[in-house]
């Protein structure tokens, strides 16, 4: 399987809001380097890729299950925590969950995570 890097970065609510305005209003255009996933912390980028969902992940992308039922089984873990785990990885673009007739299978978006941290601002941003 190729790689897929995403890279992701820590920024504070407060400056991704100023971000995403100065973006809005033409004051800054982002660098096709800087993370197009952002966690307001390092806190919480560890409670989404703790050791269990890094684990999960790896599982994902082994079997490649074609349900979360299959998943579920495989990992013993419960549809409905599965459920709202992967809700969460899909909105910081971990997985996907791709519907196939009546089942939803989760897909790993990246084999590799890349962490970015600014401690300064960019110029306009």
């Amino acid at each position: 399987m190729p790689l897929k890097v995403l890279k992701v970065g820590i920024m504070p609510r407060d400056r991704f809001k100023e971000r995403t305005l100065a973006i809005a209003r033409g004051e800054y255009r982002p660098q096709a380097d800087e993370p197009k996933v952002w966690f307001e912390s390092l806190r919480s980028f560890a409670e989404v890729l703790n050791e269990e969902n890094q684990a999960l992940l790896r599982l994902i992308l082994e079997r490649q299950p074609q349900s979360l039922k299959e998943l579920e089984a495989a990992t013993g873990r419960r549809s409905s925590n599965l459920s709202r785990t992967l809700r969460t990885m899909e909105q910081y673009g971990l997985v996907e969950m791709v519907k196939v007739n009546r089942n939803v299978r989760p897909v790993v978006k990246a084999t590799d995570i890349r962490l970015d941290i600014r401690l300064a601002r960019p110029n306009a941003a």
